[in-house]
């Protein structure tokens, strides 16, 4: 199911013996577009201590109680590594992570998860999850320091779209699928320079680049391009219809035929 990241804000973390915090916004990486954290406000349980749940251990979202369910126990999350949200968080420190939980790292293999394009954990039989060695770990740190590839889509939300004539709108969410919890479109405003614009839908593989220091994305689009797409309703369910329609206004070819 298609969604907007921001609808999963607020929902309740379910863990299978209590309830763990509240979403407050999601991580994702800027190589492959996948969620790959929720970030979590604890409450006083935990010293209202932030922490980052992986898609792996996600069971279901269940937009009725707005509860998102997770395959966890509360010392296990009270228990794991300490990952300060204010700062930047490196591929070490999500390496340390996911040795926690027993996950394999996902950026090591050719698919959104690594070693598929799930994030099923164990891995499925045949597909071992991958891990860095250490002196992989120590080459990558030392070619890298930071290393850093997860962005905030609460810091994102609101960086400007432009493509290859003028600025076209601004970001205003991201839509993700929940299963494979790749992130598929930015949802853009241009009403910011068109007036009597609209809501169009921008996919992460027409991206061209995002500029973190100028709070920019760029995309090779033009303007008559965006103004010409099909609109995007936020009060309509995203279907294949409008999706088939939308890169057939582009040209461009569908990722579900990749």
């Amino acid at each position: 199911m298609l969604r907007k990241v921001s609808s999963l804000k607020g929902y309740a973390i379910q863990a299978t013996d209590d309830e763990l915090g509240k979403v407050q916004e999601v991580y994702f990486d800027d190589e492959r577009w996948g969620v790959r954290y929720l970030v979590v406000e604890t409450g006083t349980w935990l010293s209202s201590r932030k922490v980052l749940i992986s898609p792996y251990s996600i069971k279901g979202v269940d937009d009725l109680e707005e509860t998102v369910h997770v395959s966890l126990t509360r010392d296990q999350v009270k228990n794991s590594p300490e990952i300060d949200t204010h700062q930047p968080v490196s591929r070490q420190l999500e390496t340390e992570f996911s040795e926690y939980y027993g996950y394999g790292n996902y950026w090591a293999g050719p698919y959104l998860w690594g070693v598929g394009g799930y994030p099923l954990y164990p891995a499925p039989d045949g597909a071992a999850a991958i891990r860095e060695t250490p002196e992989e770990l120590a080459a990558r740190a030392a070619g890298n320091p930071e290393d850093v590839h997860l962005r905030s889509s609460e810091q994102v939300t609101g960086y400007h779209i432009a493509g290859t004539d003028d600025e076209i709108g601004h970001v205003e969410d991201f839509i993700c699928d929940d299963e494979t919890w790749a992130i598929r479109y930015l949802l853009v405003d241009t009403r910011n320079w068109w007036p009597g614009g609209k809501k169009v839908l921008l996919a992460t593989h027409w991206i061209d680049r995002i500029d973190w220091t100028e709070s920019m994305v760029w995309t090779k689009l033009t303007r008559d391009q965006i103004k010409n797409s099909p609109e995007y309703d936020d009060d309509l369910p995203l279907d294949r219809d409008y999706e088939t329609r939308l890169h057939r206004h582009y040209g461009r070819r569908a990722y579900w035929d990749e």
